[in-house]
């Protein structure tokens, strides 16, 4: 839908609910933060009661949003009333795809991944989509920006083989970028310009997405029936961990996350939010209206924009597309991380480019909810801050009150003099409004399967579903106060100036060691033990009131390891306890992708592993000649580059491959003339020992 055109129905109910949320979430914010002021105790400090009340009024207002998104989703589904569900475009709808130019490009960016993965995911995804009868609409592409040269080459030979055994050549395509630009965007922007053209849609994936062909095709049906769409969203579901923490997420995320995504939808409709991945894209505006903006100046918070996601969002719908979420769909899957370790890695990344979101809120042109969507998204880190703040602060009060005589009529209010007075009522009713806040939408998320006897079975039975959310809700409090102070942490580097860099993904239940966890925690562990110490000296009384909070603290290396350990979660699964229906009733995807993981690798004749891509680039001839055709174009550099390269491929011969650096590989890989030199030396070796460096004699003879 082009610039100018009438405003859609949806456009003007969404602007009543928005106003109607403002309204529910705002007068019992005002009515909280009130009883909230009248509880301080009168100390004289106006200043730092304001401050208290600041940052009570921003998180009370905050998980009140959530508290209604649970709401309205929950009616959602109960009622199955929706007129504004976008799926009901493809109701009865076979599975094909009736225009034959309606071409989708199914893209998978990947950055230092685990190649078998990928290769399993992209081959269950293929086989789903080819099942469907609808393969000639669709094309697949790798899209590299790895750094690693042995992963290079391996991705190389992994696509190869798989489009030699698939049949899939001109079909499914690898891409290795020189540079990494703009990192994962620039990498989907690298093939807009490329390729954009050719494709009405393009499906952008993560390296452990999953998504059914039927998913796809419905969601192409949609677009189809909708020009008006620009981005269609779906719900990904969180499987294939063992882990204990990474159970506990796939549990939430099964129970609780259909009543967000409902919710979502009922209060965005149009207006929502792209992820990133797992969504279906519709390429001409995408590249017209959605390149990227470099944010000026320097810091953290300039430079290329880190989350992308929102903001590519914010400019389709500026565009007059809209943004929609298919909450009802299913078949589309992602991994979570498997430790706490993994999840605040990723989390440093996400909050840096959320804090980058700061200087957007104001960009002309954007629509009111997708402000509302980056201060979401600021607050999803911020808030951790005004947490700790706010503990602080009150642990602070706390000390004072034994160490200093306290004031009761201070000299501003020294004309209405007033004795502090304790309101126990109004403490406990203002606990229990935020605690029903907090918890309550956990309890109605597993309201809709309760009703359906055959939906409970899926996660084990009533009574262990219902046990399950109390021990989520148990680990949730306990790894909270950790997630606090690393989200303050990294909001306060990140506003210092200290920027992230770009690491790839752990997508393995390896677990967390005793030694990680102790670099990792060491510091979160003292500050517990001494936040703790120093109130229980002074105030005994207000210790027990933050002891979940410095006990959490004190005892994080022990809990990092446990969580992130798979043997727990297995103990946990083998009890029933966070199942999902994907372990008791698995998809026919997920089995794939395990069958596909277990598939043998070819027979490989030499004496080194496999993965070693840039010793097979040089020694095996088919992955030699596969690389360097791969290469398509090749200039000599400056004679000081040539020269420098020589003397890699003399190292290699004199040292073996272990003596070259990743940085001295990669530049031997792209360089196809030294490369081809190097693979020919290597062959005529006649020193025995130099041979068996290269894995072209058994390691018994060296």
């Amino acid at each position: 839908m082009a610039d100018g055109g009438p405003v859609p129905a949806w456009r003007r109910t969404g602007s009543r609910r928005r106003l109607l949320l403002l309204l529910i979430v705002l007068i019992p914010t005002v009515i909280s933060s009130n009883t909230m002021a009248r509880l301080l105790p009168d100390r004289g400090s106006i200043l730092l009661d304001t401050f208290l009340v600041a940052v009570f009024t921003t998180l009370f207002a905050w998980i009140s949003v959530g508290f209604w998104t649970s709401i309205a989703g929950l009616v959602i589904l109960l009622t199955k009333k929706d007129a504004y569900r976008v799926s009901r475009a493809c109701d009865g709808l076979g599975l094909t795809i009736a225009d034959g130019a309606a071409r989708t490009a199914i893209l998978i960016p990947i950055y230092n991944e685990e190649v078998q993965r990928v290769i399993a995911g992209l081959r269950t995804t293929y086989a789903s989509v080819r099942a469907t009868g609808s393969l000639d609409r669709f094309d697949f592409f790798l899209l590299s920006d790895t750094t690693d040269p042995d992963v290079w080459v391996e991705e190389e030979e992994a696509w190869h083989r798989f489009c030699s055994e698939e049949d899939a050549f001109g079909r499914v395509f690898y891409r290795k970028r020189t540079s990494n630009t703009k990192r994962k965007s620039g990498n989907v922007a690298d093939f807009c310009r490329r390729w954009g053209k050719s494709y009405r849609y393009m499906a952008v994936f993560d390296a452990d997405s999953i998504m059914s062909g039927e998913t796809l095709v419905r969601l192409v049906q949609i677009m189809e029936a909708r020009p008006d769409i620009g981005i269609l969203q779906t719900p990904p579901k969180a499987v294939n961990r063992e882990t204990l923490i990474a159970r506990v997420q796939q549990f939430a995320n099964h129970v609780y996350g259909p009543l967000l995504a409902a919710g979502l939808h009922f209060w965005q409709l149009g207006d929502a939010q792209y992820c990133g991945h797992n969504a279906l894209i519709r390429v001409e505006p995408f590249m017209k209206h959605c390149e990227l903006p470099r944010l000026p100046g320097k810091g953290p918070l300039s430079g290329d924009i880190l989350s992308h996601d929102y903001v590519e969002s914010a400019l389709m719908c500026r565009a007059g597309y809209g943004i929609w979420l298919t909450y009802d769909l299913r078949g589309s899957w992602e991994e979570t991380p498997p430790t706490l370790i993994d999840e605040l890695k990723r989390d440093r990344r996400w909050c840096q480019g959320n804090l980058q979101h700061t200087r957007l809120l104001f960009t002309r042109g954007f629509f009111p909810a997708h402000r509302a969507l980056f201060i979401n998204g600021i607050l999803s880190y911020g808030s951790a801050l005004l947490w700790l703040a706010f503990l602080t602060v009150n642990s602070a009060q706390a000390i004072s009150e034994v160490l200093f005589e306290p004031v009761y009529m201070p000299i501003l209010r020294k004309f209405l003099p007033e004795l502090p007075v304790w309101r126990p009522h109004w403490a406990i009713s203002l606990l229990g409004s935020t605690t029903l806040l907090l918890f309550l939408p956990k309890f109605l998320g597993a309201f809709p399967i309760l009703l359906a006897d055959f939906k409970a079975r899926l996660y084990g039975g009533k009574i262990r579903l219902f046990l399950s959310i109390l021990l989520e809700v148990v680990l949730s409090m306990i790894l909270t106060p950790i997630r606090m102070v690393f989200h303050s942490l990294f909001v306060v580097s990140t506003l210092l100036g200290k920027s992230v860099g770009w690491g790839a993904q752990s997508r393995d239940d390896r677990g967390t060691t005793w030694r990680e966890a102790l670099r990792a925690h060491w510091w979160g562990t003292l500050l517990g033990i001494g936040w703790g110490a120093v109130v229980y000296w002074i105030t005994p009384s207000f210790f027990w009131w933050i002891s979940p909070i410095t006990f959490s603290l004190a005892l994080s290396i022990p809990i990092s390891v446990v969580t992130g350990r798979a043997g727990v979660g297995r103990l946990f699964r083998k009890a029933g306890l966070f199942l999902i229906p994907e372990e008791v009733e698995l998809p026919p995807e997920l089995q794939a992708l395990e069958d596909n993981l277990l598939r043998p690798e070819p027979y490989f004749p030499f004496f080194f592993s496999r993965k070693k891509g840039f010793l097979r680039a040089v020694v095996d001839p088919l992955v030699h000649s596969l690389h360097t055709s791969l290469l398509l174009r090749f200039r000599r550099g400056a004679p000081s580059r040539e020269r420098a390269r020589d003397r890699i491929v003399e190292k290699a011969l004199v040292s073996g491959p272990d003596a070259l650096n990743r940085k001295e590989k990669t530049a031997l890989l792209r360089a196809p003339h030294h490369l081809r030199e190097l693979h020919r030396k290597v062959w005529r070796l006649g020193d025995e020992q130099a041979a068996a460096r290269w894995g072209l004699v058994p390691p018994e003879k060296k």
